[in-house]
């Protein structure tokens, strides 16, 4: 293999790709020579999936060793910023001993064969992949000790790995990997029984900073997003599509849109009707032409008659109501602990506040783009900015009715996920519209389109009631839960349990008297995922009650969510559950819920931000703490108004516990992202309908926040832990909004029950 420059922003080359093998489902599998002077490895480990499934995958990754003494890694999940690209390799190199500097990252092509699970989505591939990867590294690391003891004579315990060569250790001989290829082409795979790990302390990237490997492509404009991919005769699709979820075209004219310079054809997409789904494109009608802006201006000059279907009366205001509504009387009981009705009635004072949160768009960066070229013998190839490569691939497959395996799908990077780009509908439109034209066709979604026809965060109503008994101490709790649940379609439905246990009724703390209960609505438009899901409004609503309830109890929210948490103990809310309990996939014995833990954050983001110093007037301080996707976090934001009297957010401080913390720089910079994330959610952003529509266009009326309105500071300090890993995209968003608004009610004196906060 020729030597290849590394820190590149590289995808699998044609060559590359027919290196990757597959293999049969067993412990272990090895590819020998496939280049002169290279050796290829995959390996396949069973790892526990979801409640303990095995997934299987041949190989997840594949290392490729060449003689030059380059290592090269497959990156088999999508990268979006969270660093994943970089965080998985680091722990195969890690455990390899291999030289950073001489690594080299390719994208994996979409391949749920060869690499099993690939959906990038609910901050689980460190979590999932850890131990795999480590495995992985030990395994090549094995067999180059081995090879290299053989050559000096020595036994392999008096050999390691250091810089990508194997050292005698004592320092006294070294070889580099490159020179030991054609000794391991013809080794035995060891068994997995014989492989030893690396002590942590010696890792010299896990548990670091490392700047992500894409940096410098991205930085300098090399890096390749979904919209950078261009193909000989391609064309760029823009498409009109149904303005209410579920309408159908009754006729279109095109002839303005065909007069206008550059537009070649106009196609029309067939929508699924009513439910609408999660995977297939809404009905529409696209404009092809030469370049994006033709194809923008044919699209608003189309003429298009519409049947706009049962959700053109759609209100989103007077759905919220209605919701709200619908919390005052009894509804679904989806956990109990003990008596409520009794705790109420016997009660000395009873807390009763309702909370309202809106819709949310994920407004990523690169509106969602995707490439297609179907080719005359009926395959296709596919370049996607996607989460989820296998969930696109099958989408692509059931749009064109082929197989599978006639769908090549390549991932890019994704200019931002949050979830939207788990949904492999703008996928499918590219590949539907390519078999039409009979040419390679972009289908690039404009930022009108990203804001009118996303799959939303849904809005929600809840009504918190708790009763303090003659004590003063909590001793009922009452939580009331609605919104739209996700893939719901017109029918009503109450929230499944599993988005349920994002935050509502896994409530941890020691209250003698819980009741949750589940109310029904409907989703009149498409519903998602958005980072961190119903973990935002139902944090929202919780930590805000807890703030009130210690002001009313006269103690310290900090002190009292400490003191709530009881004894050092692990949770299990099983016994009280109506349904089953997710624990975000996992074995609650595998990621049990640990007091002792979300504690040690809450003191740590106490003593770091300095909790109980005195501020002067116009300044003030909101604490919340909440456990999502098995991380732990506590947060304290800090408020204050200018000379002018304008908000400003001088300073957030952070406290995480994710267990092994892999790359400690991601780790920071997703919740420095997660912040300023969550203070859109918090303060500026809404999606709202009327008559089946959304109402807002751009950026100009769905608002992020702009730089003055950003946090200045944000500190995050994550606590040392050798437990499990676990996610950290999403759980910087929940605990950040119920803080500011604690902080802002500090500042004001008024409390804010509804989102986004009115300041």
């Amino acid at each position: 293999m020729k030597k290849q420059k590394t820190n590149d922003s590289d995808s699998l080359s044609a060559n590359d790709r027919s290196e990757i093998f597959r293999a049969s489902r067993r412990d272990f599998l090895k590819i020998g020579s496939l280049a002169a002077g290279s050796f290829v490895l995959g390996v396949n480990f069973q790892c526990s999936g979801p409640k303990g499934e095995i997934i299987s995958f041949a190989p997840n990754v594949f290392v490729t060793l060449s003689s030059d003494n380059l290592v090269t890694i497959v990156a088999h999940r999508s990268e979006m910023g969270t660093g994943i690209r970089t965080s998985l390799p680091m722990i195969v190199a890690d455990e390899l001993g291999a030289d950073w500097s001489k690594v080299k990252i390719v994208q994996a092509v979409g391949d749920e064969d060869i690499y099993g699970n690939q959906n990038t989505d609910g901050s689980f591939s460190v979590r999932m992949f850890y131990e795999p990867m480590k495995k992985f590294g030990a395994t090549v690391r094995h067999m180059l000790v081995n090879a290299a003891a053989k050559e000096w004579g020595v036994s392999p315990d008096e050999c390691d790995t250091e810089a990508s060569h194997v050292i005698l250790k004592g320092g006294s001989k070294k070889i580099p990997f490159g020179d030991l290829v054609e000794q391991i082409k013809t080794m035995e795979l060891p068994k997995q029984e014989e492989l030893t790990f690396k002590e942590f302390s010696s890792y010299k990237l896990v548990g670091k900073d490392v700047a992500i490997y894409d940096a410098k492509a991205i930085a300098t404009g090399k890096a390749v997003f979904g919209a950078d991919v261009n193909l000989p005769s391609m064309l760029i699709a823009v498409v009109q599509r149904s303005p209410v979820v579920g309408a159908k075209v009754i006729s279109y004219k095109d002839e303005k849109a065909l007069a206008i310079p550059g537009v070649k054809q106009v196609i029309k997409i067939e929508g699924p009707g009513l439910p609408a789904g999660l995977d297939k494109p809404l009905e529409g009608v696209a404009v092809l032409a030469e370049n994006t802006w033709a194809a923008i201006q044919g699209s608003k000059a189309l003429e298009i008659d519409w049947d706009l279907g049962p959700n053109q009366t759609f209100n989103s205001a007077s759905q919220l109501q209605e919701m709200l509504k619908s919390t005052a009387g009894k509804g679904m009981v989806k956990r109990e602990r003990g008596d409520f009705a009794k705790a109420r009635s016997s009660s000395g004072k009873v807390i009763e506040r309702t909370y309202l949160a809106p819709f949310y768009a994920h407004s990523t960066v690169e509106p969602p783009a995707a490439i297609a070229d179907v080719k005359a013998d009926g395959s296709v190839e596919v370049w996607a900015p996607t989460q989820h490569p296998q969930w696109a691939r099958g989408a692509v497959a059931g749009a064109l009715g082929i197989e599978l395996a006639k769908v090549k799908m390549n991932v890019t990077l994704l200019g931002g996920g949050f979830g939207r780009k788990s949904k492999p509908d703008f996928v499918a439109e590219a590949a539907i519209l390519s078999k039409a034209a009979g040419v390679p066709v972009r289908v690039q979604w404009t930022r009108e389109c990203d804001l009118h026809h996303d799959f939303y965060h849904s809005h929600s109503a809840q009504r918190v009631v708790a009763t303090l008994d003659k004590e003063g101490n909590l001793s009922g709790w009452n939580h009331h839960t609605v919104f739209p649940a996700i893939g719901a379609s017109n029918t009503p439905a109450p929230p499944s349990d599993g988005e349920l246990d994002l935050g509502c009724r896994d409530f941890p703390y020691h209250v003698p008297n819980i009741r949750v209960e589940a109310h029904e609505t409907t989703a009149h438009t498409r519903v998602g995922w958005l980072r961190s899901v119903s973990n935002i409004h139902h944090a929202f609503a919780i930590c805000t009650m807890l703030d009130e309830i210690a002001e009313t109890r006269g103690v310290d929210p900090v002190d009292q969510a400490i003191q709530m948490l009881g004894e050092d103990r692990h949770l299990d809310f099983t016994a009280e559950m109506v349904g089953d309990y997710g624990n975000y996939g996992e074995k609650i014995e595998d990621f049990p819920w640990d007091t002792a833990r979300m504690k040690k954050v809450i003191q740590t983001v106490a003593e770091k931000s300095n909790w109980k110093q005195n501020l002067a007037d116009g300044k003030a301080v909101g604490f919340a703490a909440h456990k999502s996707f098995l991380t732990y976090v506590a947060c304290v934001v800090r408020v204050e108004k200018d000379a002018e009297g304008k908000l400003i957010i001088p300073e957030v401080h952070y406290a995480v516990d994710c267990g092994i913390g892999v790359n400690t720089d991601r780790i920071k910079s997703q919740f420095e992202g997660g912040a300023q994330f969550a203070t859109s959610l918090a303060m500026t952003s809404a999606i709202t309908f009327e008559n089946g529509k959304v109402q807002q266009n751009n950026f100009d009326t769905y608002q992020i926040i702009r730089m003055p309105q950003a946090p200045k500071k944000i500190e995050v300090h994550i606590v040392p832990s050798m437990e499990k890993p676990t996610g950290v995209g999403e759980p910087p968003v929940p605990p950040y909004i119920p803080a500011l608004a604690n902080a802002l009610y500090k500042l004001t004196g008024e409390r804010k029950y509804e989102l986004p906060l009115k300041v």
